[in-house]
């Protein structure tokens, strides 16, 4: 099939999200001066070099080269994903920050390989699936791959701890099973499945069972655990229906915690009120429905299933950023992606857009 251009309007989404993010994280990281100028610096430049010039790079050069060729690969790749992801736990390597081993550390550079194994999972299920595609509704052939390649880093995961992790990413891989044709019954089997994990890394982790009753009632400790998600909602609130203006924040200075990371959509309604926070709202809603467009016309399975994991991951971790800063679910800090700080995690995010670019090049006609 011959090369065609990249998909316009989807292209155009992604640049708008971009934009956006950019100046809502610009905003919420001048929150840092007040508390250290240094850092300030170092996050602006960790966001625009490392996220937005090399995630650039990424994304063009993936968008031109032909996912197909990624097929035979990908195997190799999930399991250096999980490799990686182990190096986690290795002392010198990893780094652990409140009590999660959840980085890497690489000289001046750490990041969170978390983002690679949730790549490298959707490109080994959507070839998996792919190839057996007439399988797929068969317990052998739609269940159990599922559970093997969501399970495995999901398990790796869940001992960093990183419960939010594993959930969007057995989430993504449970709706790349459904988009291939999986039965009602194993969907019904995996929801049950992860109440039971969910249960489970609340008996074993004192955070997660703080978040749920947190989330039961905000304010049953409100200088607690129960802090951020009441500073998040005065600070929505407060920006009203058209917001105090951009910069403008009072919250971001001294009220909310991690005002770049999960609390930066509160930054957001406090400073473009309703208005602004509807409209970054819609540029998500615009983003899924033109992604599953070019999963609805990719060229062969392999290619649409990709579409619908990744674009799945993207919008998936952002609007549980955006519900749990309303309070609408637990908050389990997952970041809104293209906007929350976090240089690797923008330059993936960008990255695994130029892999859906390059299946819009030979979408069906």
């Amino acid at each position: 099939m011959k090369r065609g251009s990249v998909d316009g309007p989807f292209l155009i989404a992604v640049s708008a999200l971009v934009f956006v993010g950019l100046l809502i994280f610009t905003s919420a990281a001048l929150g840092l001066l007040a508390r250290d100028g240094a850092t300030f610096t170092n996050v602006a430049v960790s966001q625009l070099l490392l996220g937005l010039v090399l995630g650039s790079i990424a994304m063009a050069i993936l968008s031109r080269i032909d996912y197909r060729l990624l097929r035979p690969y990908t195997p190799y790749f999930f399991f250096f994903a999980l490799g990686l992801t182990l190096l986690t736990f290795v002392p010198g390597i990893g780094l652990s920050l409140k009590g999660a081993s959840r980085w890497i550390l690489l000289g001046p550079v750490s990041f969170q390989p978390e983002e690679i194994l949730k790549l490298a999972s959707v490109l080994f299920l959507a070839a998996i699936y792919a190839t057996k595609f007439k399988e797929v509704p068969t317990i052998r052939g739609g269940i159990v791959p599922m559970l093997l390649v969501g399970g495995s880093g999901a398990a790796i995961l869940l001992a960093q701890p990183n419960t939010a992790g594993a959930l969007i990413l057995c989430g993504a891989l449970a709706v790349m099973l459904f988009a291939a044709g999986g039965r009602l019954s194993h969907l019904i089997i995996l929801a049950l499945l992860a109440a039971g994990a969910i249960g489970a890394a609340a008996y074993a982790y004192p955070h997660v069972r703080e978040r749920l009753v947190t989330y039961l009632d905000h304010s049953a400790d409100p200088q607690g655990s129960g802090y951020q998600i009441q500073q998040s909602l005065i600070a929505i609130g407060s920006g009203g229906l058209t917001g105090r203006g951009f910069g403008q924040s009072i919250e971001k200075f001294s009220y909310l915690p991690e005002p770049i990371g999960d609390s930066i959509f509160a930054v957001a309604g406090e400073e473009f009120g309703f208005v602004g926070s509807v409209l970054l709202v819609s540029l998500f809603l615009i983003f899924c429905v033109l992604g599953l467009r070019i999963a609805a016309r990719a060229s062969d399975p392999f290619g649409g299933l990709i579409v619908v994991g990744l674009v799945t991951i993207i919008v998936g971790q952002s609007f549980f950023n955006i519900a749990s800063a309303l309070g609408l679910v637990p908050l389990i800090g997952v970041p809104l992606i293209f906007v929350s700080h976090g240089g690797t995690a923008l330059a993936l995010s960008l990255a695994e857009v130029g892999v859906l670019l390059s299946v819009s090049r030979r979408m069906k006609s």
